[in-house]
């Protein structure tokens, strides 16, 4: 796969990157131009280094080659320029809004499970169900940084509790190969290669053909628990932090759950 290391880019020309971008979308010079409103006599120019982007240029490539903006970052300082988007802690005060916005959802959706991940899929904070839910795992793996995919396919995680393990472990890692495929984060590409490793079950229930989604069916002191998931992220962020933040949130895929969690 090609990738590139934050060490490598930094010493990487900004035609290189943008022709590393637009190969990674798999679109042509001329496609690319056209979407950009550029020739692709200029871009040509620019990817061969014949030409110097404008700040303005920089950031136009960007968004039609749909670079993350951690990313757009080390473009804009590959081209000489300095960084446009900030990244701040959550416990910053500027970001005081998002981070109640965060707690709000996670408590508004108790008593189903919901959490808050970052890029690296490392919690950040979660609500008292998946607290309950995950109570029965090796201390080691719930020590922080939790790294929630860790947690669920470890061996010494949920993963002996997961009935359709196998389903589940095929859905979690087409996730990934997704991020992967749109940033081309190193450390992504690392715990994918950690995930693979690890045992994963072949076995599928058959009750799930019925589905209206891939479920999460867990086996618990409860019984058996099955949920259906949906992703929340920030519209239009222009801070780094929050762009790579997501809420993950669990609803009960049958009346049996739904009743187990609100007992």
């Amino acid at each position: 796969m090609n990738t590139l290391t934050s060490t490598a880019v930094s010493a990487v020309p900004i035609g290189t990157l943008i022709k590393h971008w637009r190969e990674r979308r798999r679109m042509s010079q001329l496609l690319l131009a056209n979407e950009a409103e550029i020739s692709s006599r200029h871009l040509s120019f620019i990817e061969t280094g014949r030409a110097s982007p404008s700040r303005a240029m920089v950031l136009r490539l960007a968004e039609y080659l749909d670079v993350p903006l951690r990313e757009r970052n080390q473009l804009l300082t590959a081209a000489g320029f300095a960084p446009v988007f900030r990244e701040r802690s959550l416990e910053d005060q500027s970001m005081a809004p998002a981070r109640l916005a965060v707690e709000q959802v996670l408590e508004g959706h108790d008593p189903y499970p919901a959490l808050a991940i970052d890029r690296h899929w490392n919690l950040i904070s979660a609500n008292g169900a998946v607290a309950a839910l995950v109570a029965s795992a090796d201390p080691a793996l719930l020590e922080p940084p939790v790294n929630v995919l860790r947690l669920s396919l470890h061996p010494n995680g949920l993963a002996s509790k997961i009935a359709n393990l196998g389903q589940w472990r095929r859905h979690l890692l087409e996730r990934l190969d997704g991020q992967i495929r749109v940033s081309g984060d190193v450390q992504l590409i690392a715990l994918r290669d950690e995930l693979s490793s690890y045992p994963g079950a072949s076995n599928e229930d058959r009750t799930m053909e019925s589905s209206i989604a891939i479920p999460f069916v867990l086996n618990t002191t409860a019984g058996r628990l099955s949920f259906i998931t949906t992703t929340l992220v920030f519209g239009t962020p222009v801070d780094v932090t929050l762009s790579e933040l997501a809420i993950e949130m669990f609803f009960p895929a049958d009346e049996a759950t739904a009743a187990a969690l609100k007992r």
